[in-house]
C-alpha cells in the first residue's frame, strides 16, 4: 500500500501583499480614482518597465539615499548587465522622456503612471517590499502654478476616497542659487557633532540626508541644525511664497515643515508630503516635489519638473483607520438565474447581450435551485436579478427583480436589455 506525499503549499513572498476579493475591489477603486483625477487634469498615461539599468537609479535617485544604498532589488541578468526592479517612478519617467524625445514638443510634458514598485525593507504595516503607487510628473516648465496644481491634485485624490484626517506638510529645499551656501553651513554644524562613521560619510555626500535620520539620538543632536528655509535666495523664496499663496487660493490646507527632507536626492524647491496619523510610524501616504536638474543629470536637456507618488497601499490603510470606503461593493449590475437546461441556454445568450451593451452581468452556474442562485446574486452585489424558468421562457418573458427596492416586474425577453439600461441610467 502506498501513500501519496502531500505537496508543499506556497505563500506570497514576505512583505508582498495579495489583494483578493472582496478587498481587491477597494484597491481598484482607489487606484482608478487617483488615475482618473490625473487624466482629468491633462496627465497622459505612461507605462514604465518593471526593471531598468541600475545606474539610472544610482545616478537619478542618489547613492547616499537608503533607497539606493540599502533597499534596491538589484541583480545581474543573463547578459551580466546589472538591472534593478524599479524602486520609484520619476527616474524611469525622465529616462523615457529623454529617450523618446517628448521634451522636444509642447511643454510641460504631463504624464501619469501606476503600478508596483520594489524596495527591500523590513515588512511592517504600511511598509511593503512590493508597494503600489500612482504618480504624476509635469516636466519642462518652472512655474509655481504648476507646483500648486500637482499638490492640489494629490489633495483632491485623497479627499475623493473619503479621507479627512490627513495633513499636508510643505517646505522648500532651495536650488543651485542657495543650496551650496546652506550645504556649507549645515556640514559645518554636522561635523562638529559626534556622528558615527556611516552618518559622517552621509553628511559628506548629502548633508540633508542626516536631517532625515529617524534615530532619536541623531534627531536630538540635529535639533538646532540650520534650516534651508532660512537660507533661501530671493528667487526661491518668491517661488515658495507664490506656491503657498496659490494653495491658499485653492483652499488646500497645509503646514510648513522646515525639517522635511524626503527620501530622494533629486528634490529642489517645493517639497511636500501627505501624512496620516492613523497609520502610526509609517504615516506618509504620498508626497513629492520639484526636481530641477534631474533631466540634465540623466543626460537630457536642463529642464525642470515636479511630480508626486501616492501610496495606494497606505491610502487603503488610512481609509480603514477612518472607516471609509471608495468601492460600491458591486461586482456586477445584473445577475442571471436560470432554472432548467433550456432556460440556461437562453440566459447565456441574454447575459452576453447585456455585456455587449456595456451592462456588467454574471449568472448562476451549476444546477443550484432558486434559493442558492439568489445567494450568488447577493454575493455579486447585483442591483437586478433576472429569473428565467420554463414558464417564463414559454411566455417569452423574464422576471426582473430589483434587489434594492425589493420589487419585481416581468419584461419581454426582446426588451430586457433596453429595460435594464434605462433602469441603471436612472440609478
Amino acid at each position: 500500500m502506498t501513500t501519496s506525499k502531500k505537496l508543499q503549499s506556497f505563500t506570497a513572498p514576505k512583505g508582498v501583499p495579495d489583494y483578493v476579493p472582496p478587498a481587491s475591489s477597494e484597491f481598484l477603486a482607489v487606484r482608478d480614482r487617483f488615475t482618473g483625477h490625473a487624466h482629468a487634469a491633462g496627465y497622459e498615461h505612461i507605462e514604465l518597465p518593471i526593471f531598468e539599468d541600475t545606474a539610472l537609479f544610482a545616478r537619478g535617485v542618489g547613492e547616499s539615499t537608503d533607497v539606493v544604498s540599502k533597499e534596491m532589488y538589484t541583480f545581474a541578468d543573463r547578459g551580466e548587465r546589472s538591472v534593478t526592479l524599479r524602486p520609484e517612478g520619476t527616474a524611469g519617467v525622465m529616462r523615457a522622456v529623454i529617450e523618446h524625445g517628448l521634451d522636444r514638443g509642447a511643454l510641460p510634458v504631463k504624464l501619469a503612471y501606476s503600478g508596483p514598485f520594489f524596495r527591500y525593507e523590513r515588512p511592517q504595516a504600511g511598509r511593503y517590499r512590493q508597494l503600489q503607487q500612482v504618480g504624476v510628473e509635469a516636466i519642462g516648465v518652472d512655474d509655481p502654478a504648476l507646483d500648486a496644481e500637482v499638490i492640489a491634485l494629490a489633495d483632491r485624490c485623497f479627499a475623493s476616497v473619503g479621507l479627512t484626517q490627513y495633513r499636508l506638510e510643505l517646505t522648500s529645499l532651495g536650488d543651485a542659487t542657495c543650496r551650496p551656501a546652506y550645504r556649507e553651513k549645515l556640514q559645518e554644524f554636522l561635523f562638529a557633532l559626534p556622528l558615527d562613521e556611516e552618518t559622517r560619510r552621509r553628511a559628506e555626500i548629502n548633508p540633508l540626508r542626516v536631517l532625515d535620520d529617524k534615530r532619536p539620538a541623531v534627531r536630538e543632536m540635529t535639533a538646532d541644525a540650520p534650516l534651508m528655509l532660512d537660507y533661501l535666495s530671493p528667487e526661491t523664496r518668491e517661488h515658495f511664497e507664490t506656491v503657498t499663496g496659490l494653495l491658499t487660493d485653492l483652499g488646500v490646507a497645509f503646514e510648513i515643515n522646515p525639517r522635511m527632507v524626503r527620501g530622494l536626492d533629486y528634490y529642489t524647491k517645493t517639497c511636500f508630503e501627505f501624512v496620516h496619523d492613523g497609520l502610526g510610524a509609517q504615516s506618509g501616504i504620498g508626497g513629492g516635489g520639484r526636481y530641477d536638474g534631474l533631466m540634465s543629470q540623466l543626460g537630457g536637456q536642463d529642464l525642470s519638473g515636479i511630480g508626486f507618488g501616492l501610496g495606494v497601499d497606505r491610502t487603503l490603510l488610512a481609509m480603514q483607520a477612518e472607516g471609509v470606503s471608495a468601492s460600491a461593493g458591486r461586482r456586477v449590475d445584473v445577475y442571471g438565474v436560470a432554472l432548467g437546461a433550456a432556460a440556461k441556454r437562453e440566459m447565456v445568450r441574454l447575459v452576453d447581450q447585456l455585456r455587449a451593451a456595456s451592462v456588467s452581468a454574471d449568472m448562476s452556474y451549476g444546477d443550484r435551485g432558486l434559493k442558492g442562485a439568489m445567494k450568488g446574486a447577493d454575493r455579486a452585489g447585483a442591483q437586478f436579478a433576472l429569473v428565467l424558468g420554463d414558464r417564463e421562457l414559454e411566455a417569452g418573458e423574464v422576471a426582473v427583480k430589483d434587489l434594492q427596492a425589493h420589487e419585481q416586474t416581468t419584461v419581454a425577453l426582446a426588451d430586457v436589455v433596453r429595460h435594464l439600461q434605462a433602469r441603471l441610467e436612472r440609478g
